[in-house]
């Protein structure tokens, strides 16, 4: 069973080989942390890993909170980090012994 640190490093390195630039990991805010903060063409996305074994795939772990949670530490990072951006989006990252899943643009 993957560990969450072994989790993230196999996100990162997904997102890498799909042409993601990694900005920050472990951002943390007073709204909670985002596990990966990238850039992709001109667009930022926030990234949240979910691992783990349970009777429920991990994704489920990202609830109604957990996305308002990101959003808010987000926004955190644009006003401290004001650079040039399209826009920018949520993704979730499922890593599982049985490889990656991501789904890109996840609303609340």
């Amino acid at each position: 069973m993957l560990n969450w640190k072994q989790a993230e490093e196999r996100a990162v390195s997904y997102l890498r080989r799909k042409g993601f630039k990694i900005l920050e990991r472990n951002y943390r805010t007073r709204f909670g942390e985002i596990d990966i903060i990238a850039r992709y063409r001109k667009y930022l996305v926030f990234v949240e890993v979910k691992s783990g074994l349970s009777d429920y795939l991990p994704r489920t772990r990202v609830d109604l909170r957990k996305m308002q949670n990101i959003q808010l530490a987000a926004n955190d990072y644009i006003m401290n980090n004001p650079q040039e951006y399209s826009g920018y989006r949520i993704d979730v990252i499922e890593v599982t012994e049985k490889g990656i899943e991501h789904f890109e643009g996840v609303q609340p």
